[in-house]
């Protein structure tokens, strides 16, 4: 008897034993790998026989260089489509072209017998596991049904309406279709799915519940195309029968409606995904077309009971949608189903009001029904329609924000070309100010109620869902500002009144930026709104003040001392300080333009901002504050000189007040480098000083510049005696060297030649002395270009004397000479490397 060891122990040794065979496999499967790889290669290199040894009869070949390019699934797909597309196509031909060949009761067997046989091969198919060949045949036959119902309408409904019948056929065809599929599924025996052999498939023919792709019982074949199909035919038949029976615009749009409830409940209720995808999208496109045409109906009604029928269908599609969107699953379905719902209840109830009040009320009706939205937070209605209805709100008030904005635009805007005609005169009210050169709309009186109205709902949004819409307090800021600013225009206020409305908005902006800061602790997102407005307010209002000059120096006064003042609250700074000083420099130039004087002589007035900008920046205000100050200081300047262009001497003397202020900043130890900038700017006033004097030895501009700049480099070069010399000296050497040396070429005197040439020889000398490579250099190269320039004219009567040959003779001796030397140096290189080789 054999003593067999327990189960465990067994198991243990044949998984041990396994393991080892494993091992030994890969070791084998990595030698016979090589093996090969080595024949392959000595095959190639010996033309075919490795050491006298023949290659193997038949070719290794790497699998994945002949791996195939498509799926054998995919070539019987692609063949049975392109032969149900050839079948339909011919039989499409024998019934439209060759109908006429045969007698009416063959015609009739003819079609009628390949009818019948397309329709019940499938169940043949099917039963021997051919599932592809089915559909593919399947298809075949529902093609030949439209073909029959095509040759009944030409044989024995001859005198029926085209639409009627078209509408009659599309309804049996839908109905039969949708019955065929089932049908031919309940003949085919639940073993018979499988591959020919009575071996059922694992999951052909499932849906996504596991029972079947049209609900059969597990493992039974079924045909997946004849209800997408179906579905898709379905949608037709409603249609063109109203069409047919020559119904109106709002019957049309109600049977589009009615086509689109029903493939919504299909997609709603529907088992198989393909059904479901037919019909979401034939409810879409039918639904879009007739909510589009309720839409349209709606905006041409010319009065309430005309636009009450097609308000009456956006709502049923507004309920339709709404019903969708509990029903989904998918949360973003049903926000998006919620959002249409509401935009149709709003087009359908805002049309009756748009067609019972006058045209200015247009908009803001529409606003009313989008704003009666926000509503749905308070309903039992689900998260995703809730947000759904928000979010079609949030999108009409963005279209009337939108209707609103040339209005805003053009008051904004419309002071701007003021600046052409500056105190031209006080104009009769506010918006014959602003909106002289820019087109009044006749709608625009009901702007501000459309604009207070959605900053109201948004301030009511962000008070209550703070959380959620973190920006919904700076847009209602935005929108109650926008509000304020375009009510004087609207109102026709009078231009003094207009003016002080404007100037409290700026005054109110200010203060709200001021309450948000003390809200929140510091700088936040609400206080650099009201800031910004702040700013936007002012620069239009002091636009719109250009008509009178009084009225200019007044409102640029209270600007800057308002933007002053509030430059000395905490984090005000660095946005209201060069707010100030930018006011204040267009105060001087207004001070300047009313005492008559020329802009060179203006300019002086406008160097105070810089000035006191440069004070203010020096104080601790913070290092932003500073920062911004200095940028507007800096902008002031530039507009000095701008102002003082046309006049050199007037140019000069400002250029050299700027240098003083950045001198004097330079002062600071944190703005060391504005002593470069005052360097620049008091070079550039003697340079214009001088041309003003119409000097014009170029000495006298670089030598300014050269003697600074050597002493600066030899005073770095004590400290940093590691420091090159074309660092220390070379900028301050080429400055005067290479300007004068360019004069010098030109000038057919002798004393510059003289001056430059000593000046060269002594910084050549100086360089030799101290062995500092920029003033040996550049010396030596300006001494031999000036020797060179003195030389020139006797080097051309030279040149002059000797005959024509003498140049050509001269370059062959050159180059006989470079080519000796060539040779000669090849016969060394020879001489060495024969050498070498007779070393051992």
């Amino acid at each position: 008897m054999t003593n067999l060891p327990p189960p465990a122990e067994e198991l243990r040794l044949l998984d041990a034993e396994l393991w080892h065979l494993d091992a030994r496999r890969a070791v084998l499967l990595r030698r016979r790998a090589w093996l090969l790889d080595t024949l392959r290669a000595a095959s190639a290199a010996g033309g075919g026989r490795v050491h006298g040894t023949t290659p193997p009869v038949w070719p290794v070949r790497d699998a994945a260089a002949h791996r195939p390019e498509t799926t054998a699934p995919g070539v019987q797909n692609v063949l049975l489509v392109l032969g149900g597309v050839l079948l339909t196509v011919a039989a499409i031909a024998f019934t439209l072209v060759g109908w006429g060949h045969m007698g009416i009761v063959g015609r009739s067997l003819v079609l009628g017998a390949v009818t019948v046989g397309a329709l019940g091969a499938p169940v043949l198919l099917l039963r021997r596991g051919l599932e592809s060949t089915a559909e593919a045949v399947a298809c075949l036959g529902l093609a030949l049904t439209v073909l029959d119902a095509y040759a009944l309408r030409e044989v024995v409904w001859t005198g029926t309406d085209a639409l009627t019948y078209t509408a009659a056929a599309s309804a049996l065809l839908a109905g039969a279709w949708a019955a065929y599929g089932p049908a031919v599924s309940a003949l085919v025996p639940a073993a018979a799915h499988g591959d020919g052999d009575g071996n059922a498939d694992q999951d052909g023919g499932r849906g996504e519940d596991g029972t079947g792709a049209q609900g059969r019982g597990p493992g039974r074949a079924v045909l997946r195309l004849p209800l997408p199909l179906a579905t898709a035919t379905a949608h037709l038949p409603l249609l063109l029968w109203a069409l047919a029976a020559d119904a109106g615009a709002h019957t049309v749009t109600a049977a589009l409606l009615a086509t689109a409830a029903a493939g919504t409940a299909v997609a709603l209720r529907a088992p198989a995904l393909p059904v479901r995808i037919v019909a979401v999208v034939g409810s879409l496109c039918t639904g879009v077309v007739g909510v589009v045409s309720a839409g349209l109906l709606g905006w041409s009604a010319d009065g309430p009971g005309a636009a009450a029928p097609s308000a009456v269908l956006l709502l049923l599609a507004a309920a339709l949608a709404l019903v969708a969107a509990r029903s989904v699953r998918e949360p973003g379905v049903a926000v998006a189903a919620a959002t249409a719902a509401g935009l149709c209840a709003v087009a359908g109830a805002g049309g009756v009001l748009r067609a019972s009040l006058p045209g200015v009320w247009t908009v803001p009706g529409y606003l009313v029904c989008g704003a009666a939205l926000l509503a749905a937070v308070r309903t039992p209605l689900d998260r995703a329609s809730r947000r759904g209805l928000v979010l079609a709100s949030l999108t009409v008030q963005g279209l009337a924000v939108l209707w609103s904005v040339p209005l805003v635009a053009g008051t904004l805007l419309g002071p701007v070309t003021g600046l052409e005609r500056p105190w031209s005169g006080v104009p009769r009210d506010f918006r014959a100010a602003v909106f002289q050169d820019v087109p009044w709309s006749s709608d625009a009186a009901t702007v501000p109620l459309v604009l207070a109205v959605v900053a109201g709902a948004w301030t009511v949004v962000a008070r209550r869902r703070a959380q959620e819409w973190p920006l919904a307090a700076v847009g209602a800021i935005v929108l109650g500002w926008a509000t304020l600013l375009v009510l004087p225009g609207v109102l026709e206020l009078p231009y003094g009144a207009g003016l002080v409305a404007q100037g409290a908005l700026v005054v109110a902006a200010l203060g709200g930026a001021e309450r948000a800061r003390r809200a929140a602790g510091g700088t936040s997102p609400l206080m650099l709104t009201a800031m910004v407005l702040a700013l936007v307010t002012s620069v239009d209002l002091v636009l719109v003040s250009l008509a009178s000059e009084p009225v200019t120096i007044g409102v640029l006064v209270a600007a800057t001392l308002a933007f002053g003042a509030a430059a000395a609250r905490p984090g005000f700074g660095p946005f209201a300080a060069p707010a100030a000083f930018v006011h204040a420099t267009a105060l001087a130039c207004a001070i300047g333009a009313s005492a008559g004087w020329h802009p060179p002589r203006t300019a002086l007035l406008v160097l105070l901002v810089p000035a006191v900008a440069a004070l203010v920046a020096a104080r601790p205000v913070g290092r932003a504050t500073a920062v911004s100050v200095e940028g507007a200081g800096a902008a002031a300047g530039l507009l000095a000189l701008a102002l003082a262009a046309t006049d050199p001497p007037m140019l000069a003397l400002v250029l050299s007040l700027c240098g003083l202020v950045a001198a004097g900043t330079a002062l600071r130890p944190d703005r060391r480098p504005a002593a470069q900038v005052a360097a620049v700017l008091l070079l550039l006033a003697t340079w214009v000083r001088w041309a003003a004097w119409d000097v014009t030895t170029p000495e006298a501009y670089t030598l300014p510049v050269t003697v600074p700049a050597l002493v600066a480099g030899f005073l770095r070069r004590r400290r940093d005696p590691e420091l090159s010399s074309w660092l220390a000296y070379g900028a301050g050497l080429a400055v005067t060297a290479v300007p004068s040396l360019l004069m010098t070429w030109g000038d057919p005197h002798w004393l510059r030649p003289l001056l430059l040439g000593t000046a060269a020889l002594a910084v050549t000398l100086a360089g030799a002395r101290h062995r500092l490579q920029a003033p040996l250099v550049l010396g030596g190269t300006v001494l031999a270009l000036v020797a060179l320039h003195e030389l020139a004219p006797y080097a051309a009567q030279v040149v002059g004397a000797l005959p024509r040959w003498a140049p050509p003779a001269l370059a062959g001796l050159v180059l006989l000479a470079l080519g000796a030397t060539y040779e000669q140096r090849l016969r060394d290189a020879r001489r060495v490397r024969e050498a070498l080789g007779r070393l051992h």
